[in-house]
């Protein structure tokens, strides 16, 4: 005859697997602003924004936490169980793509996550006045932070800026517009202007090139070569003469 076997089920399975098939039937959500999924969210420097976690779908209290790229937020008692509300007044360029997420505290991987996109004209700053040696190389560095990226383009004395292929160099980034000059000449002197255009405003910047004389350049090694020989000249002079000199004195 056969014989049965049974399984011995661990004392609190079938409640573990209540709440967790419950769990999965109610599919706690967050939202924010209305938005169960992440999202972007255009904003003005100088104007605050707010944003509202709220839970969904969850018949207990949950609390909830913010986070600021991976830095958590600090909330006051009150604003911490199924709705939390934060407010970044003012907002300011630095703010630009910059994360706020909302996440369930008891399961973090349940979150919605806003993305800022602050909008703002050109922004320019860089050395003003640059002194560079003739015969050297020499560059002016135009940082620009614009969103949405700007246009850039430099200028000299008010005119349109001839490039040379074989002197000039012209490096780009979102951030960074750079003019490389090889070999300056007198006639490179000169103010230069870094003009950076977006749909929000134009923007322009003077760097000021100043153009010193080459200076000269002396021999050094011989200058000292020059020195040693005097010297040791000098000293067997003198070693020559100390019996003439002794007598002298």
């Amino acid at each position: 005859m056969a014989q049965r076997r049974s399984l011995a089920v661990p004392y609190g399975a079938p409640v573990l697997a209540i709440s967790f098939l419950a769990c999965v039937a109610t599919g706690v959500e967050l939202s924010v602003n209305d938005h169960t999924a992440h999202f972007t969210l255009s904003a003005e420097p100088g104007l605050p924004i707010s944003l509202s976690c709220l839970v969904q779908n969850s018949s207990q209290a949950e609390e909830l936490l913010w986070y600021r790229g991976d830095g958590q937020v600090g909330l006051k008692d009150g604003n911490k169980v199924n709705i939390s509300n934060i407010c970044i007044s003012p907002v300011n360029e630095s703010d630009n793509g910059v994360t706020f997420s909302c996440r369930l505290a008891r399961d973090k991987s349940v979150q919605v996550s806003v993305i800022l996109d602050v909008q703002f004209p050109p922004q320019l700053s860089g050395e003003e006045t640059v002194y560079v040696e003739e015969g050297k190389d020499v560059t002016l560095t135009c940082n620009s932070k614009a969103n949405p990226q700007a246009q850039s383009t430099w200028f000299k004395d008010n005119q349109n800026l001839i490039l040379q292929q074989n002197r000039h160099q012209l490096y780009r980034t979102s951030e960074i517009f750079r003019l490389s000059i090889k070999k300056v000449q007198k006639s490179d002197n000169g103010t230069y202007t870094c003009v950076a255009e977006s749909r929000l405003g134009n923007r322009t910047r003077d760097f000021h090139l100043i153009v010193e004389d080459k200076k000269p350049v002396f021999p050094t090694e011989a200058v000292i070569a020059a020195v040693v020989v005097v010297a040791i000249t000098i000293f067997f002079g003198i070693v020559a003469r100390k019996d003439k000199f002794c007598k002298v004195w």
